[in-house]
This record gives structure tokens, C-alpha cells and sequence, in this order.
């Protein structure tokens, strides 16, 4: 199976994605990470409002086979959270890059993306496992 990584986002080996505009960072899972899940459950994220920190967990996403932690790739507050994936989990992997987001969030530094991956070094890692 193929799958795709935008170029213009930065990509975690924890399998997290950022996209930032401005000051404003989008954050969701690949679809490697969501094929590997299988089917999912379940999906907790923080409150707008919450302030996340980079490299803590700020949520979990649950499938039938494992619970996983999801890792912040930015400091910042959340601005806006994807209830309608809250309600519908599995609904998750249809549009991943889309309305598949997790959380916007304010960051307090943009440079907390510098070490993030591109996606030609996300998917020669994925590629390795």
C-alpha cells in the first residue's frame, strides 16, 4: 500500500503531522500511523483553551488492537479541537489530511517545527519499518 505525505507539512517518528500557517499549527496522524491502528474507537484530545507542550502527550487515539499516545510537535494553546472526530473516530482515516485534523493550535514558537521531519525523511522511515 501507498501512502501519502504532503510536502508541505513536517512529520514526527511518533507519526503525528504539523502543518503551520502563521502562527497557527494544524496537528493530526499519518496515514501509515492509521493503517497500523487498524480500527479506531476511540480518540481523546485535549480542551480549547489547553495548553499543550512539545514532545509531552496531549491526547490518545484508541483502535481494537493498541491505545496510543499523541505527541505535541509545538508549544501552544489550542484553539480549535475536531469534535466531529471525537463523535466519529473511525471516520479518522477518510480525509487524513483534511478534515482528518486533531487540534489548531497557537503556537508560542514556530522554530519548534525546525527538527520536525520533512516528508521525504518521514517516508524513508516509515518505508524501513
Amino acid at each position: 500500500m501507498t501512502f501519502e505525505y504532503p510536502n508541505d507539512l513536517k512529520y514526527l517518528d511518533t507519526h503525528e503531522y504539523v502543518r503551520l500557517e502563521g502562527e497557527i499549527a494544524t496537528i493530526g496522524i499519518t496515514e501509515f500511523a492509521i493503517d497500523q491502528l487498524g480500527d479506531i474507537v476511540f480518540l481523546e484530545l485535549p480542551e480549547v483553551g489547553d495548553a499543550i507542550t512539545k514532545g509531552d502527550s496531549f491526547g490518545s487515539i484508541e483502535s481494537v488492537k493498541a491505545v496510543e499516545d499523541l505527541n505535541a510537535p509545538v508549544s501552544g494553546t489550542v484553539i480549535e479541537r475536531n469534535d466531529a472526530l471525537i463523535e466519529n473516530p473511525e471516520s479518522i482515516g477518510e480525509d487524513t489530511y483534511g478534515e482528518g485534523w486533531f487540534l489548531k493550535v497557537r503556537v508560542n514558537d514556530p522554530s519548534d517545527i525546525d527538527d520536525a521531519m520533512s516528508a521525504d525523511e518521514y517516508a524513508a522511515q516509515v518505508d524501513g519499518e
